[in-house]
Protein backbone atom coordinates (compact mmCIF):
# COMPACT_ATOMS: atom_id res chain seq x y z
CA UNK A 1 0.00 0.00 0.00
CA UNK A 2 1.63 3.56 -1.41
CA UNK A 3 1.32 5.79 1.66
CA UNK A 4 2.73 9.75 1.52
CA UNK A 5 2.06 11.37 4.86
CA UNK A 6 3.19 15.11 5.39
CA UNK A 7 3.94 16.37 8.81
CA UNK A 8 5.38 20.13 9.66
CA UNK A 9 2.42 22.24 9.02
CA UNK A 10 1.10 24.61 11.94
CA UNK A 11 0.26 28.21 12.53
CA UNK A 12 3.29 30.54 12.83
CA UNK A 13 4.10 34.73 12.48
CA UNK A 14 4.44 36.43 9.87
CA UNK A 15 8.61 35.95 8.57
CA UNK A 16 8.82 32.56 9.83
CA UNK A 17 9.86 29.45 8.57
CA UNK A 18 8.66 26.20 8.25
CA UNK A 19 9.98 22.86 7.22
CA UNK A 20 7.11 20.20 5.47
CA UNK A 21 8.01 16.32 5.19
CA UNK A 22 6.60 13.80 3.81
CA UNK A 23 7.14 10.45 4.43
CA UNK A 24 7.01 7.95 1.55
CA UNK A 25 6.39 4.00 1.79
CA UNK A 26 5.40 1.33 -0.63
CA UNK A 27 6.81 2.60 -3.97
CA UNK A 28 10.11 3.03 -5.52
CA UNK A 29 10.85 6.47 -3.83
CA UNK A 30 14.53 7.03 -6.01
CA UNK A 31 12.28 6.06 -9.27
CA UNK A 32 9.46 8.40 -8.67
CA UNK A 33 9.46 12.37 -9.38
CA UNK A 34 7.86 14.29 -6.68
CA UNK A 35 5.74 17.51 -6.42
CA UNK A 36 4.79 19.98 -3.75
CA UNK A 37 1.30 21.32 -4.28
CA UNK A 38 -0.40 23.79 -1.97
CA UNK A 39 -4.38 25.01 -2.54
CA UNK A 40 -5.80 28.16 -1.12
CA UNK A 41 -9.37 28.08 0.16
CA UNK A 42 -11.80 28.31 -2.92
CA UNK A 43 -8.59 27.66 -5.21
CA UNK A 44 -7.53 25.32 -7.66
CA UNK A 45 -4.41 23.22 -6.28
CA UNK A 46 -1.24 24.76 -7.69
CA UNK A 47 2.49 23.28 -8.01
CA UNK A 48 4.59 24.98 -5.58
CA UNK A 49 8.22 23.30 -7.14
CA UNK A 50 9.60 19.76 -8.36
CA UNK A 51 12.61 17.46 -7.79
CA UNK A 52 13.32 15.01 -10.30
CA UNK A 53 14.00 11.05 -8.83
CA UNK A 54 17.71 11.85 -8.35
CA UNK A 55 17.06 14.78 -6.73
CA UNK A 56 19.40 17.23 -8.95
CA UNK A 57 17.06 18.72 -10.48
CA UNK A 58 14.54 21.18 -8.93
CA UNK A 59 11.75 23.83 -10.22
CA UNK A 60 10.45 26.30 -7.55
CA UNK A 61 7.30 28.10 -8.95
CA UNK A 62 8.63 32.30 -9.61
CA UNK A 63 6.42 33.32 -7.08
CA UNK A 64 8.45 31.33 -3.98
CA UNK A 65 11.23 30.89 -5.33
CA UNK A 66 13.87 32.46 -3.31
CA UNK A 67 12.24 32.02 0.08
CA UNK A 68 11.10 28.07 -1.04
CA UNK A 69 13.39 24.66 -1.53
CA UNK A 70 12.72 21.49 -2.18
CA UNK A 71 15.14 18.73 -1.02
CA UNK A 72 14.78 14.71 -1.43
CA UNK A 73 16.43 12.16 0.88
CA UNK A 74 16.06 8.94 -1.28
CA UNK A 75 17.84 6.79 1.39
CA UNK A 76 15.07 8.28 3.91
CA UNK A 77 12.11 7.79 1.76
CA UNK A 78 10.87 11.60 2.49
CA UNK A 79 10.39 14.80 0.84
CA UNK A 80 10.61 18.33 2.12
CA UNK A 81 9.75 21.67 1.57
CA UNK A 82 11.95 24.32 3.50
CA UNK A 83 9.38 27.61 3.34
CA UNK A 84 11.23 31.02 4.61
CA UNK A 85 10.14 34.25 5.19
CA UNK A 86 6.33 33.06 5.40
CA UNK A 87 3.51 35.74 4.72
CA UNK A 88 -0.45 35.15 5.17
CA UNK A 89 -0.36 34.51 1.42
CA UNK A 90 1.72 31.35 1.99
CA UNK A 91 -1.49 29.89 4.24
CA UNK A 92 -2.98 26.76 2.64
CA UNK A 93 -3.20 23.08 2.66
CA UNK A 94 0.18 21.63 1.31
CA UNK A 95 0.26 18.54 -0.33
CA UNK A 96 3.17 16.02 -1.94
CA UNK A 97 2.43 13.97 -4.75
CA UNK A 98 4.26 11.62 -6.52
CA UNK A 99 4.99 10.76 -10.83
CA UNK A 100 6.81 7.80 -11.92
CA UNK A 101 9.78 8.60 -13.66
CA UNK A 102 12.59 10.64 -13.79
CA UNK A 103 11.04 14.13 -13.91
CA UNK A 104 7.71 15.92 -13.26
CA UNK A 105 5.34 16.68 -15.80
CA UNK A 106 2.62 19.02 -14.60
CA UNK A 107 0.36 18.11 -17.46
CA UNK A 108 0.83 14.46 -16.28
CA UNK A 109 -1.47 12.90 -13.68
CA UNK A 110 0.74 12.09 -10.51
CA UNK A 111 0.29 8.86 -9.51
CA UNK A 112 -0.06 9.00 -5.72
CA UNK A 113 -0.90 12.00 -3.19
CA UNK A 114 -0.64 12.61 0.80
CA UNK A 115 -3.54 14.11 2.32
CA UNK A 116 -2.30 17.26 2.96
CA UNK A 117 -0.84 19.41 6.07
CA UNK A 118 -2.11 22.69 6.84
CA UNK A 119 -0.08 25.36 6.81
CA UNK A 120 -1.49 29.06 8.56
CA UNK A 121 0.48 31.96 8.70
CA UNK A 122 -0.52 34.82 10.89
CA UNK A 123 -0.05 38.40 10.15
Amino acid sequence: QVQLVESGGGSIQAGGSLRLSCTVSGLAFSAHCMAWFRQFPGKERECVGTISSDATTIYIKEAVRGRFTIEKNNAANTLYLQMRNLTPEDTGTYYCAAQSGTYCYLREAFDFWGQGTQVTVLS
